[in-house]
């Protein structure tokens, strides 16, 4: 028998099939919460024309720079959660900045809904070339004769070149001093000119500066060798068991996305990250292909936090 509210039931189910089916009708807009040219952009760039041919739309990008990639966080947090939004964010956007800012505008599991992780992205351990150490192994001895004489840079407080040095000095037991530039750029350059002497920092920059023989890559903190740094071994592999740290990729939406929408935009990416000329494109970028969907994404995210919450507050990094 048909009831009044069977029937409000039914067009409501016959509604929300019909959106579902019809999304995207409009362009999507991904927001980067940091300046055109970067990694990020690259990496949304390399996506883009795929996902556009995917879902049937024009791909935005929309840089909303500021606050160590919070602006254009708080950019999506507050837009509709109908599918037009989503943000293309970094380990630093989405577990280290809760972490390292006392009032953050944003709460990661609570604001956002994860769509797909695109890529992981490992570092390399560098030294200047004029060290008498070939291996990590002979680094970790050599600072450990030198307490608080070895500095390594970083491309600032708090991010991630800073906090995976600090992560290995506590596996290590190192005291190493931390000197923080504005950018990769100047830490690079006083690495190779000595007034450094250890970095951690991505695989792209680390590949050509070591290929030029301007720094020496000891180590990748990914559990397996990067295609960019093939001869150079893993952390774990030089003797250092249990030490993976890599950073990642990955887009969301504002909170409340409906669960079908969230599925066809997961998918979207999924179907993107199977083309082996994307996978391939991905790697000579210096990220490692490694999609997830939305469930374990979130699950991800949740693993996450707190491991990157230690990091900070060893390092004693705060950002207000």
């Amino acid at each position: 028998m048909f009831t009044p509210q069977r029937v409000l039931a039914a067009l409501l189910v016959a509604a929300s099939s019909a959106a579902f089916a019809a999304f995207p009708e409009k362009p999507i807009r991904v927001v980067i919460g940091f300046p055109a040219g970067g990694p990020l952009d690259q990496h949304a760039r390399l996506l883009t024309e795929r996902l556009q041919a995917v879902l049937g739309q024009p791909i935005v990008i929309d840089y909303k720079s500021g606050a160590g990639g919070t602006v254009g966080a708080q950019d999506v947090m507050k837009a509709a959660p109908d599918g037009y939004t989503l943000m293309l964010a970094n380990t630093g956007v989405m577990v280290i900045n809760p972490a390292l800012y006392g009032k953050l505008p944003y709460a990661t599991l609570k604001d956002f809904t994860p769509i797909a992780r695109t890529a992981m992205q490992p570092l390399a351990l560098l030294v200047n070339p004029k060290l008498p150490v070939t291996t990590l192994k002979e680094f970790v001895d050599y600072a450990k004769a030198r307490p608080g004489q070895i500095n390594y840079g970083s491309a600032g407080n708090g991010g991630i070149s800073h906090l995976v040095p600090e992560m290995f000095k506590n596996a290590t037991g190192l005291f190493m001093v931390h000197i923080p530039y504005r950018g990769s750029a100047p830490a690079f350059t006083d690495l190779m000119g000595g007034q450094v002497q250890f970095m951690g920092e991505s695989i792209p920059q680390a590949a050509n500066y070591h290929k030029q023989g301007k720094v020496r890559a000891l180590a990748v903190t990914s559990k397996e060798r990067n295609p960019a740094l093939p001869d150079i071994p893993t952390v774990i592999e030089s003797g250092f068991k249990g030490f993976e740290v890599v950073g990642f990729y990955g887009f969301l939406a504002p909170a409340g996305l409906p669960s079908d929408v969230t599925a066809k935009l997961s998918d979207a990416f999924r179907q993107v990250m199977a083309s082996p000329d994307i996978r391939n494109r991905m790697v000579t970028q210096g990220a490692d292909p490694a999609f997830l969907g939305s469930e374990d994404f979130a699950k991800f995210l949740t693993a996450e936090m707190p491991r990157w919450a230690q990091a900070v507050k060893a390092s004693g990094a705060k950002l207000d």
